[in-house]
């Protein structure tokens, strides 16, 4: 039985936050809520999410500098990040790539389009551990074939 996909909600703005949980009420997920950078690098630390929804614009530690500790960390860059922003500028989207994100959307979201989008990325989560457990499997059969 696979265990239940886990979205963290990473925004200081409360109004936006109980926006993206309402849009993602019908997405069959437990839902977490960080309010600063530093707490959302401590809620991906105990909650371990599938998915996070990542505002730019926070305090203690933006989202690009969040989005960045979290891809260079072996541990936690599987992860996958939708940044979520009211920046729009040619400049943000580049600074977003260059952080490591696998995706963005502008402010205001549209429902459909979010719902969408994290339904995609937990399904490509879902897949990629299943390919993590094949290739285990198969190197542990090697290994077993080798000592036969």
């Amino acid at each position: 039985m696979s265990e239940k996909s886990r979205i963290l909600i990473a925004d200081d703005n409360e109004p936006n936050v109980e926006l993206l949980e309402a849009y993602l009420a019908n997405v069959d997920a437990e839902i977490e809520i960080a309010v600063d950078g530093q707490d959302t690098l401590d809620k991906v630390a105990s909650f371990k999410p599938h998915v996070i929804l990542l505002d730019v614009m926070m305090p203690k530690m933006s989202g690009f500098e969040v989005c960045k500790k979290l891809k260079s960390d072996p541990a936690t860059r599987g992860i996958m990040v939708l940044m979520v922003t009211a920046l729009n500028e040619l400049g943000d989207i580049e600074r977003a790539v260059d952080a490591g994100t696998d995706d963005f959307l502008s402010k205001p979201v549209n429902k459909v389009e979010l719902t969408k989008r994290v339904e995609n990325m937990l399904k490509l989560h879902s897949v990629s551990d299943e390919v993590e457990r094949l290739r285990r499997y198969i190197e542990q059969m090697e290994q077993r074939s080798a000592t036969v």
